[in-house]
């Protein structure tokens, strides 16, 4: 009987090491339609290299057009669920936005004073109009988020016209005669990115504020159509860069010009709002 030769397979597959993409947490509510948070920024963050984790914060019941009701999740399960996946696997950086309670804003700000060294990035968002009938307090959620967790973030993003919203409504205090964006700053967040500013008229911006009056701005443009969460995958794409190990300002140009592409692709799949096409290659 001959010998047996045996010839090695080449699968092609890289070691687990060099597959191993940047790990992110994401904290956010569960919108069902998969147009907004989670489980959309997972997908989002597959498409630019990251993989994301997540901790349900709340869950939306609504459609396309509507956000019917949303239900909260108790701090207990969202302090446990986070913990669990941190003591677990090495997160290299946090997204974290919107949060409907002052609960929700207590347990991120204690997780991240316990993990300072893991990045944190605040998309700030509007809330549903459901808010305004049922017994969220939102200037409650809103001292919340300013006083405990702008201490501890990294990086604020918020489109402009919901900071002035904000500015006329009284929602920040101490605002003083520069940029809302400032006053933001003022809490303890040495950055802040403003999506949609107007620098001058027929000229809007991504405009980012830093430490030492630093300012620096991109062109940005209007969407042609009403979309879900425009800003949703830029607040994963800078999570994602800041995991990278990226710096400011130059980590905010890569997250512009990376999802440029992808928030031009939508499509309308209900009766309501048409949503960012995250499948498309």
């Amino acid at each position: 009987m001959g010998s047996i030769r045996l010839i090695p397979i080449v699968t092609g597959f890289p070691s687990v090491q060099e597959a191993s993409p940047p790990i992110v947490l994401v904290f956010g509510p569960f919108d069902p339609t998969g147009s907004a948070f989670l489980p959309a920024d997972a997908i989002t963050c597959a498409a630019l290299g990251g993989h994301a984790i997540s901790t349900v914060t709340a869950l939306h019941i609504q459609d396309t057009a509507n956000v019917e009701d949303v239900q909260d999740i108790s701090p207990d399960i969202i302090d446990d669920q986070a913990r669990c996946l941190l003591e677990d696997m090495s997160v290299r950086a946090i997204k974290a936005g919107p949060l409907y309670t002052t609960d929700a804003v207590r347990v991120l700000a204690q997780i991240a004073a316990d993990y300072t060294d893991v990045p944190l990035v605040l998309h700030l968002a509007g809330v549903p109009q459901v808010f305004a009938s049922n017994e969220h307090d939102l200037e409650e959620v809103n001292a919340a988020l300013c006083e405990l967790l702008l201490p501890q973030t990294d990086l604020v993003i918020i489109e402009d016209s919901l900071l002035s919203q904000w500015g006329n409504d009284g929602v920040l205090p101490g605002r003083g005669a520069g940029h809302l964006a400032d006053t933001l700053r003022s809490f303890g967040t040495p950055w802040v990115l403003t999506t949609g500013e107007t620098l001058r008229p027929g000229h809007r911006a991504y405009v980012l504020r830093g430490p030492d009056q630093q300012v620096f701005n991109w062109a940005w443009q209007a969407p042609q159509s009403r979309t879900a969460n425009l800003d949703g995958p830029l607040a994963c794409a800078l999570t994602i860069a800041l995991a990278q190990g990226k710096a400011l300002p130059g980590a905010a140009e890569d997250a512009i010009k990376a999802t440029a592409e992808l928030t031009a692709r939508t499509f309308r799949p209900g009766m309501g709002s048409r949503i960012i096409n995250r499948s498309a290659p």
